[in-house]
């Protein structure tokens, strides 16, 4: 009987030694594989080589003979010309042109005439490529003695300034996907960066000022991190630096709702038409289309520019969230007018400036690891080269869970964990050697005392 259970309990260690070898060795495996992969390309999408395509007509005709590019409906570029030369040479490259009677040039010299005027909070303006137009937005604060003194700074520039009055007011959306909280109010998660050795959230530079704590929780008990970069009003984008060092697990996952998320893939710049989505802590995931690029806007705080311009709708506590196309970061929410009730326009930071001038890189996703879903197929239109502005998609979809419901396989494959598979591996090798020694042992004694009888 005694020897019976020796030999289970030998077996049942031996199961447990090459289990933990096999665990170990997962944990270390997959650790490593999991890194975050260094940025060396971003991943290029349909709206982007279009919006690239036009970018290069653009650079190689020149600001006098052109004024835009954008992405016409069935998805191809479009670039606005001022001579039937240069229409031709677009036509040639496989794009759309189309003839207006305003360069780039005229266009650029009204902004900066603009810019040069009176300061009015509450207005903003922009160039309008697909018009050939530079529309000036007045919000409802501004009086009618501004906007009249506006109007005349219009009038003298020439008949291609439009001027528009919008309902609303032009205000960050302080108060994205998931909600960050601090004394200044609620502001959105953007997304997760990194300088190589410690990892922040790229949010909104109005959210607060360098020094700034940041909570996951209204009760202050789970501290995210503090405030160290802000650039505003001039530019809108700041960084907060995790209060553990590390974004954790899913940094290239931006949140949309119902526990479902976007794999972050790259970042880059959008094209006007290209078909956008926006996720806030408010308002959720909304989608429309870039009107305008290098945008100015007027805040009550300040001025910013170079902002991207869209008609995809935000309410307060949606400042810093994400905006994205296919699965490639565009903007952080700045600001705008109106609400997801009754539309209005919205203002976002261009990510690729923020990360230049902030020497960061974006954490992206690592779909191989993190068993995302797939990408969707192909469709005709994408075969072609070319795919319509409303048939983007935000990107491919990966879940998202909270830290008490991480699953097992994450905490395996967590990159921390590769010196505890170290540890598991080491380990469970001293207690296999172990069980084959006392094993061999065992046997020998027995050996012994078998002869011992018999031979005396």
């Amino acid at each position: 009987m005694r020897h019976a259970r020796r030999r289970v309990v030998r077996r049942v260690t031996r199961l447990a030694a090459v289990g933990g070898l096999l665990l170990g060795g997962a944990m270390v495996t997959r650790a490593v594989a999991s890194e975050t992969p260094p940025i060396t390309a971003v991943p290029h999408t349909y709206a982007m080589e279009s919006g690239q395509t036009g970018a290069d007509l653009v650079s190689r005709l020149g600001s006098s003979r052109t004024a835009g590019t954008w992405i016409g409906t069935d998805g191809k570029p479009v670039v606005a010309v001022t001579d039937e030369q240069a229409a031709a040479e677009v036509r040639e490259a496989g794009a759309r042109a189309k003839v207006v009677g305003h360069s780039m040039d005229e266009l650029k010299s009204a902004t900066k005439t603009l810019r040069s005027a009176p300061r009015v909070a509450g207005t903003a303006w922009s160039m309008d490529y697909r018009t050939n137009e530079v529309v000036v937005q007045g919000d409802s604060t501004v009086s009618a003695s501004d906007w009249s003194a506006m109007t005349e700074v219009a009038d003298g520039i020439g008949g291609f300034v439009r001027m528009e009055r919008t309902e609303g007011t032009f205000t960050p959306r302080l108060n994205g996907a998931q909600p960050i909280l601090s004394t200044g109010g609620r502001c959105s998660a953007g997304f997760n960066v990194t300088n190589g050795q410690s990892d922040f959230i790229l949010t909104a530079g109005h959210c607060g000022p360098t020094g700034s704590i940041w909570f996951a929780d209204t009760g202050g008990n789970n501290q995210l991190g503090k405030t160290v970069t802000q650039s505003f009003p001039g530019n809108d984008f700041s960084l907060v630096q995790y209060a553990n060092g590390k974004a954790g697990d899913g940094a290239g996952v931006v949140f949309i709702g119902n526990g479902k998320g976007v794999q972050i893939t790259g970042a880059g710049d959008p094209s006007i038409g290209q078909r956008v989505f926006r996720s806030g802590s408010t308002s959720g995931l909304r989608d429309g289309q870039v009107t305008a690029v290098n945008a100015t806007v007027n805040y009550p705080e300040g001025t910013v520019t170079g902002l991207i311009e869209t008609n995809v709708c935000a309410e307060p506590g949606d400042s810093g969230g994400p905006m994205f196309s296919e699965g490639i970061a565009l903007g952080i929410t700045s600001g705008g007018s109106g609400d997801c009730t009754q539309g209005g326009t919205t203002f976002f930071q261009p990510v690729t400036k923020a990360l230049t001038d902030l020497g960061m890189q974006l954490i992206v996703s690592n779909p191989a690891a993190g068993g995302a879903s797939p990408a969707p197929s192909a469709t005709s239109a994408q075969a072609q080269g070319s795919i319509a502005p409303g048939a983007a998609s935000p990107g491919s979809s990966a879940a998202v869970e909270g830290a008490q419901g991480t699953p097992l396989l994450s905490r395996l494959t967590d990159t921390r964990n590769v010196g505890p598979g170290l540890l598991v591996v080491g380990g469970s090798l001293i207690a296999l050697v172990a069980t084959r020694y006392i094993r061999s042992e065992q046997d020998r004694k027995a050996y012994q005392r078998y002869y011992s009888a018999t031979w005396g």
